[in-house]
């Protein structure tokens, strides 16, 4: 197994939890934690073993984005390759969104900018009602690379995603989930049981037919209501483990 530095890879059975490890910079996004996480999505999406995926956050943060300092000090030095690392980024979010099986953000903390994106790539996001989530990109002279502007304005509407990131005010988790940002947001406490047990309701149900799903929505998402129905109607897939679900009827 790869031994990472940033990142913790953590399996137990067919759950894998994916830890964002430098809580001493609220798991900021540096380049060799962004090209970690790319991958342990690599590795997590071939394993057949895997049926879900985590992802939380050391420490009081899932993560506060792009690292900043990292940023200037390789700009200063001339080493930061800024078309990398969004390249790497995009590649993240396109395993998330087309590995076959759920991925799930347990967002414990700060969440802003660039984790907020990835954030929005997860299948589902259960929020600490104490975290908080922002776009503060304009803050930052930024420019989103990620889905941001796209993927916040299907998820929350235009109006509201554009308040979002024209102020920079983070919400709670629990504002969040009012505005479906998150699918649902509880205590800080009680994070970890109510991700376990959404992902043990996944567990149960037939994981072919979920990756199955999971492309179907995925390929809606990006097209039309028209071609969506027709791909949903004529996709020929082979569900072979139908009769473990079967049997007892």
């Amino acid at each position: 197994m790869t031994e990472f530095e940033h990142i913790a890879y953590l399996q137990n059975g067919p759950i894998l939890a994916i830890i964002f490890n430098r809580p001493e910079v609220m798991n900021a996004l540096n380049p060799k934690l962004i090209n970690e996480l790319l991958e342990a999505f690599t590795i997590a999406s071939a394993d057949e073993e895997v049926k879900a995926v985590i992802v939380t956050g050391a420490g009081k943060a899932w993560s506060a984005g792009i690292d900043l300092k990292a940023l200037h000090k390789g700009i200063d030095a001339g080493d930061f390759d800024a078309a990398k690392i969004n390249e790497a980024g995009i590649a993240i979010i396109q395993l998330i969104q087309t590995m076959p099986k759920p991925v799930i953000a347990a967002v414990n903390g700060h969440c802003y900018t660039g984790a907020m994106e990835l954030m929005m790539a997860f299948d589902c996001i259960i929020a600490a009602e104490e975290a908080m989530i922002g776009d503060t990109h304009a803050k930052w002279g930024l420019i989103p690379r990620w889905g941001m502007t796209q993927r916040l304005s299907q998820l929350v509407g235009p109006i509201k995603a554009r308040e979002l990131s024209f102020t920079c005010e983070p919400i709670s988790g629990k504002e969040a989930a009012k505005i479906g940002l998150v699918n649902k947001a509880v205590p800080l406490k009680q994070l970890d049981e109510a991700v376990n047990e959404l992902v043990k309701k996944m567990l149960k149900n037939s994981s072919q037919t979920i990756a199955a799903m999971k492309g179907l929505y995925q390929q809606g998402e990006q097209g039309t209501l028209s071609e969506g129905l027709k791909l949903e109607q004529t996709i020929d897939l082979s569900i072979t483990d139908r009769a473990d679900f079967l049997k007892d009827f």
